[in-house]
Parts: structure tokens; C-alpha cells; sequence
């Protein structure tokens, strides 16, 4: 049977490698589709977790992961051989910085060698992953044709842009648009047809590159107009001048405008990586992308921004920042999740620790630091926890938290998110 009538009738036998914020999401839809997926992952751990019927991913609820489970339309396990049962293979791996901020595709490379060493014919492939433009031909596709293979009659390979939004109740792997772009016309079409039988919307573009680049561009789009708004926040803050009044004010022009929020710095695995990963494929075709590095420079300088105003909150009060008691409010990158990745916050905190600050830090949707275990972690915001506090900086600004309680009980606050709004202090310095 052919894998256009396989995944027609939804017998095709689906394989994702990367459990992860992407991944399991995307392994979850296709079982709940009625296609059975086998799920590949490093992390034994995680893999434990799956097969005990625990979700580890906010927007996987427990009962569609026991579902899957119990139907046995969804497994996991970290054997790669699993691969050569499968009629296609999601790629959904991290792609973070180096240390100099160059791609690090390296977990794209190990999920290709394994690909490769159970390739079977007809197999469809396609990268999720975020990288540069070029790698799912440069990268992937030499592997695949190295017997002699031929993209789009033996194999088929594609790229297709991750879209996640943690936490996001009216947008998930469902109902987002999905983009794919093909290395050939036909490696395209049987990429559509896969996610077309468990997704509402699937958009084909003409090539895998200009797929890649889709997902560069959507989070740099951000990453800029983030960096703007940021640096007209400082220019705010010298003129006296309330950043937060000025947007929603100017949000009301019904035509040419699309408000941003100034915040404490980018987090999450997108926005803070992906315009680095366009930046350095334009050094590499000898392209300066100058406005996207400066977009970078400005967002990447927000924390020191943050602390500088701590500084200055403390030193109203004739305190330093060395020996302060400072709560973080706020660790997660965004509200309502429990996603620390990238978060502003844990840059603030080192940057703090390293000025000599006595640290500690409240979010009700993150368990523990694993990085920062020596930071004492506070359970609530009533009066008394608060009394053992000089300043409190709102990092994340989470739903149904009384942020106003600071007013009450701490002598300083800085208000990064503009959790206060409406509430008129001199203890409040707002970004």
C-alpha cells in the first residue's frame, strides 16, 4: 500500500523524535487522529513519565495523553530502532546558541543519523525544528540520498515550522495554521496530506527554505518590534514618562499600528534565539542584518536595565544592593505556565546575586530552580512573608496573584510587566 492511501485511511504508522513542548503535543493530535505514533526521546525520565500516563506538558492534558495510551494508538520509548517501523518521522528537537551564539544544530544531526541507519523506502521525514534557511537541504537531505536515494519518489523530506504557544487557551497544535514546505513538489504534497488528516489548516509554500524561513521571520518580526518598545521604555523612564499609558493610547489608532509591550527581556525558546539563527545565515551569504542584531543588543540588555532600577528602588531607601532582601516575583518567561526557559527573570537573578543581593523568589506555577537551588523559594505573598522583604521586582505577571499586596507591605517596588496598573505609589518604579 502506498503512504498517500496509508494516510488516507489513517493506518500509517507515525514516528516523532522529541517529547518536548513540541513534539508530544503533536504526537498526542496525531493518536487522537486515530493514527498509532511512537514517540522518541533521550530522556528516560520523560519516557518513564509517558508510559505511567503522566504529562509533563501543560497543554497535554493527562486524560489525552491516558487515552492514547490506553487505545494504544501512542508509545514511548528511547530505542531508535522503533524508526524503521514507521511510515514517517517528525523531527522535533532543540535547536539552541552556542556559546558564541552561533545554530546549534547538533540535535538535528544526531535525530538524521538515526533516521538514516533505519531508513526504509517511502518513509516521510520532516524537520520541525527551528534552524536556518538551507538546513533541511543541506543538512538532512544529503544523508537520505546518499545510496542513491531519490527525494520525492524513494523518500520524502520537508520542513514545516513549529507554532507553539504555552499556556494559550484559544490557539494549540490543532487549530494553529501549519506551514510546509517541501524539497520537491511531491515531498510538499505528501507533507500537506500527513497534517491534513489531524490539523484544521495546513498552508504548502513553494520550497523547504522559504518554510524555514517563515518561522525566522514570524518570532524576528517580534524580537524587533519587542527591541523598539523596549528602547522607547528607557527613553520613557528618563523623561518621566508613563511607557504603559503611552501604548494603550496610541493602540487605540484603528490603522498603522500594532501595540508591544516593553517587558524585563525575551524568553522562551523562540524570540530570544530564532532572529540569531536568520542574523548568522545573513553573515554566512555576506549579508550584515544589522536592524535584527540590534533588536538583540536592545532586548538582550533589558535584565541589566531591570537591576539598574532595583539599584536605584534601594537606594531611595539608603540600601544597597549588597545585603537587600529582594523577592522575585515571577519566573516563568510569560504568565500562566511553568516554562523558565530563557526567562528574563533567571538573568535578573544572577545579575542581582552577583551585586551581593540576599535573594529569594515566588511563582506559583514553577516547582524549583534546578540551576539556582541556593535561591530560597517563598510559598505566598501574604503580610508576613513580605515583612522579611526591602524590594520586590515583578518579573512574570501571573492571573489571579494580588500583586497589589506589595504596595501594602514592601518599602520599594519595581514593576516590570505592569502588574500595578491603576494603583498610584511612590514606592512603585515602573519599567
Amino acid at each position: 500500500m502506498s503512504l498517500e492511501q496509508k494516510l488516507v485511511d489513517r493506518s500509517a504508522r507515525l514516528g516523532v523524535i522529541g517529547l518536548g513542548y513540541v513534539g508530544l503535543p503533536l504526537a498526542i493530535e496525531f493518536a487522537r487522529a486515530g493514527f498509532e505514533v511512537v514517540g522518541i526521546d533521550i530522556d528516560q525520565s520523560k519516557v518513564d513519565m509517558l508510559g505511567r500516563g503522566e504529562s509533563y506538558i501543560k497543554d497535554v492534558p493527562a486524560e489525552h495523553l491516558a487515552e492514547a495510551i490506553n487505545s494504544g494508538k501512542f508509545r514511548a520509548t528511547t530505542d531508535f530502532s522503533a524508526l524503521a517501523e514507521v511510515d514517517t518521522i517528525d523531527i522535533c528537537v532543540p535547536t539552541p546558541l552556542s556559546k558564541t551564539r552561533d545554530p546549534d544544530i547538533s540535535y538535528i544531526d544526531a535525530a538524521a543519523e538515526e533516521i538514516c541507519r533505519y531508513q526504509q523506502p517511502g518513509q516521510l521525514i520532516v524537520l520541525e525544528s527551528t534552524t536556518y534557511p538551507g538546513t533541511t537541504e543541506e543538512v538532512i537531505l544529503p544523508r537520505l540520498s546518499a545510496n542513491g536515494a531519490v527525494a520525492g519518489k524513494d523518500f520524502y523530506l520537508a520542513f514545516s515550522p513549529e507554532r507553539v504557544d504555552p499556556g494559550n487557551q484559544d490557539f494549540n497544535t490543532k487549530n494553529i495554521p501549519k506551514v510546509v514546505g517541501g524539497v520537491t513538489p511531491e515531498c510538499t504534497r505528501m507533507a500537506k496530506l500527513l497534517y491534513e488528516q489531524t490539523l484544521t489548516t495546513v498552508v504548502p509554500v513553494s520550497s523547504a527554505a522559504v518554510a524555514e524561513t517563515v518561522k525566522l521571520l514570524e518570532n524576528t518580526f517580534r524580537s524587533v518590534n519587542i527591541g523598539l518598545v523596549n528602547e522607547i521604555a528607557q527613553l520613557c523612564q528618563k523623561m518621566d514618562i508613563d511607557v504603559w499609558e503611552v501604548i494603550r493610547a496610541a493602540a487605540t489608532k484603528p490603522f498603522g499600528f500594532m501595540p508591544f509591550f516593553p517587558g524585563p527581556g525575551l524568553g522562551g525558546h523562540c524570540i530570544p534565539i530564532d532572529p540569531f539563527y536568520l542574523s548568522w545565515k545573513a553573515r554566512a551569504s555576506g549579508f550584515e542584518a544589522r536592524f535584527i542584531e540590534l533588536a538583540g543588543v536592545v532586548n538582550g540588555g533589558m535584565p541589566a536595565f531591570v537591576v539598574d532600577l532595583v539599584a536605584r528602588a534601594l537606594n531611595d531607601l539608603g540600601k544597597s544592593v549588597r545585603g537587600s532582601r529582594i523577592l522575585i516575583c515571577g519566573i516563568a518567561y510569560k504568565k500562566n505556565i511553568d516554562d523558565v526557559r530563557e526567562s528574563p527573570a533567571l538573568d535578573i537573578l544572577s545579575l542581582l546575586e552577583e551585586r551581593g543581593g540576599e535573594l529569594s523568589w515566588f511563582d506559583p506555577w514553577v516547582d524549583s530552580l534546578r540551576d539556582y537551588e541556593q535561591v530560597s523559594r517563598v510559598e505566598d505573598l501574604s503580610p508576613a512573608t513580605l515583612a522579611e522583604f526591602d524590594c520586590a521586582v515583578i518579573v512574570t505577571a501571573h492571573e489571579n496573584v494580588d500583586y497589589g499586596v506589595l504596595v501594602e507591605h514592601l518599602p520599594r517596588i519595581v514593576d516590570t510587566r505592569d502588574a500595578l496598573n491603576g494603583i498610584k505609589s511612590d514606592k512603585i518604579i515602573r519599567l
